[in-house]
């Protein structure tokens, strides 16, 4: 009995043993296993969170390229501004340092926690920009709690400094902060949280020149956050800077000009397609938008019946009004349909089938040929000649003129317009067209739509006799040093293969328009300069009995296009007046303001007269430019 007692308690005493000796040789076994996960397998990611205990890095912000205009005058340049960024690695309270900055700095605390959020993910030594644009007050507050603030770092970043205001506003855009959608974006894999990028205009369109690269200090930090060596740094390289075709002095003049009418301007170089002045009416502050804008602005904004924040000039479809006569002139001319001599007799309308269509004249012109219809704008004379065209043969003048689609300017967004055909009304309605809606389109109303831009490259293409230029704004791109990098020359994208004599016929038609009796453009006249042009005036809605009664937003638009000098043309005009409703008395004037200081400025200085003060300089900007304001001898110049 002992024996088998003793020979039980062995075995149970070497079951106990194994059983130990398993379960160390297991302990031991996964301490290897996770020694060798973290020594073999996590070796790179450990050593990294080693290092960025120890590490900062303080990015260094680049400055955008300026932005100049064709004479080197600044547009766009660069100021510093502060912002306010946290490294997270140095914070162990998230929560408690955001109230605490909320309540020192008196900012949003919802909207600081918010970026903290869309920043997670990124390396924790790498700065999160909690608020941007901080003033000096706020700064100097941060440096006095420095020591209850860790982690907290004041940034000096470059923004944007728009040195005319309003100036262009359109044109040259604005910057804000990178969204989160962009962030995510093809194409933005090397900004961070907190960079500034165009948002509109140039700025947008030209981002990758304006950018620059950022540079960097990586530094070697102690426990509490002071500085003990820098460890590797790399330089910011400013952006390239953008010289536009536009000229300051002649824009400023244009906006002016417009007073608080909405609507849109272009003057265009009729011998390169160079932009020289881009007008959409009102503007608005671009400089608002680099940091938070006020919700009052806002709403001021949106509820602005002219639309200031939209760009007239390059998204603005209009229908273009009697403008369109030069086309359908044209057409006429280039299908044999008329000629100089032919005639036909406005009696103040005319019946197509069980229609009637009225010219704008209800008395009628009487006996008109080519140049009379175009100095008086008689709607009769297209009606006929429309009739006699088709619609088809109308878009086939107009097409060679490259309307109808974006003519492809620099900025983004530019609509297409509109030129109507009977295929086109098939496939987007359905339906076959209708002979009598030919008649609205030989004048310019109907389905027929064209924007600003477009519109002046018409009337340069017409003045120019049939060579279409690409309309640009960019004439050329220097580096920080004023080394030409990229320079934009004239691009033909489409000729006209109209005859001479027809560009000469309607030529003379639009000269006589400004200059001759019974012309609806007098008050396009200018000094020393003969001017030729167009009136217009499109339909908002159905023609009312008393304009007097019809409220803005329903009137007529009032246009007008023209090119100078007659005998050489070197500029093209076209303006648009939102509900300006005549043409000859609304927007004319701001074409011969336009006009004007073109040439004005085209004068040689003399050189015994000292320059101007910016002051002064800025006080006779204020006086219009001279233009001759007889009145049209028919009394019709008001009409179109």
């Amino acid at each position: 009995m002992k024996e088998r007692r003793f020979v039980r308690e062995v075995m149970e005493s070497k079951s106990r043993v194994l059983m130990i000796s398993f379960i160390v040789g297991a302990v031991f076994f996964l301490l290897i296993l996770r020694l060798w996960h973290l020594q073999i397998l996590n070796q790179k990611d450990y050593r990294s969170m080693s290092e960025n205990n120890r590490l900062r890095f303080l990015p260094v912000a680049a400055s955008r390229g300026s932005i100049l205009d064709r004479n080197g005058n600044m547009l766009v340049n660069n100021r510093p501004s502060f912002s306010l960024a946290v490294i997270p690695q140095e914070v162990k309270d998230e929560g408690a340092l955001l109230t605490q900055l909320s309540s020192l700095l008196m900012l949003d605390r919802t909207e600081m926690s918010e970026r903290w959020e869309k920043s997670k993910g990124r390396a924790k030594y790498y700065p999160i920009v909690l608020a941007s644009n901080i003033t000096r007050d706020q700064v100097e507050i941060i440096e006095e709690n420095r020591l209850m603030l860790p982690g907290v770092e004041v940034e000096i970043k470059p923004v944007r400094e728009y040195s005319s205001g309003v100036l262009a506003a359109h044109l040259l855009g604005y910057i804000a902060e990178i969204s989160e959608n962009e962030l995510n974006s093809k194409g933005f894999e090397e900004y961070n949280p907190g960079d500034y990028i165009g948002k509109t205009g140039i700025e947008k369109a030209l981002d990758n020149e304006l950018h620059g690269s950022d540079g960097g200090r990586q530094l070697e930090v102690d426990a509490r956050g002071r500085v003990l060596r820098t460890i590797s740094e790399s330089y910011p390289t400013v952006g390239n800077s953008v010289v536009l075709t536009i000229d300051a002095a002649l824009q400023k003049q244009a906006e002016r000009s417009f007073g608080e009418q909405a609507g849109a301007a272009v003057a265009m170089d009729v011998n390169s397609g160079e932009i020289l002045a881009f007008v959409s009416n009102p503007a608005y502050d671009p400089s608002l938008f680099s940091g938070k804008l006020p919700a009052d602005k806002w709403k001021e904004y949106l509820e602005d019946k002219r639309h200031p924040l939209e760009n007239k000039a390059l998204t603005g479809q209009y229908p273009p009004g009697s403008t369109y006569k030069i086309i359908t002139a044209l057409a006429g001319l280039h299908e044999h349909k008329i000629d100089e001599s032919t005639t036909i007799t406005c009696n103040g309308s005319y019946d197509l089938g069980t229609s009637t269509f009225k010219c704008w004249n209800k008395r009628g012109h009487g006996t008109t040929n080519l140049k009379k219809s175009l100095r008086e704008s008689c709607d009769v004379y297209y009606y006929q000649l429309g009739e006699k065209l088709g619609v088809d043969k109308i878009a086939s003048a107009a097409k060679a003129f490259m309307l109808g689609a974006p003519m492809g300017v620099e900025l983004q967004n530019e609509k297409a317009g509109l030129i109507p055909t009977a295929e086109w009304k098939q496939k987007r309605y359905g339906k076959r067209w209708y002979h009598g809606e030919t008649l609205p389109v030989a004048i310019g109303q109907g389905y027929v739509l064209m924007t600003p831009i477009q519109m002046a490259s018409m009337i340069a293409t017409v003045a120019n006799e049939g060579t279409v230029f690409r309309p640009h704004l960019v004439k050329r791109v220097v580096d920080a040093d004023g080394k030409l990098l990229k320079e934009i020359k004239p691009e033909i994208i489409g000729t006209v293969g109209f005859s001479k004599e027809s560009f000469r016929l309607v030529k003379q038609g639009l000269f006589a328009v400004v200059n001759e009796a019974g012309g609806t453009g007098g008050m396009a006249r200018i000094y020393d300069v003969k001017v030729a042009g167009k009136t217009g005036t499109s339909q908002v809605v159905k023609m009312r009995d008393s304009k007097r009664s019809t409220p803005y937003q329903f009137r007529d638009h009032a246009l007008f296009v023209a090119f100078a000098p007659y005998d050489k043309p070197e500029i093209a005009v076209a303006v648009v007046i939102e509900h300006g409703e005549h043409g000859g008395a609304a927007a004319a004037p701001i074409a011969a303001r336009i006009l004007s200081t073109y040439f004005e400025g085209k004068k040689p200085v003399r050189k015994e007269s000292p320059a101007p003060s910016a002051e002064e300089e800025d006080e006779s900007g204020d006086e219009l430019p001279r233009v001759v304001k007889e009145p049209n001898i028919s009394g019709n110049a008001a009409n179109d």
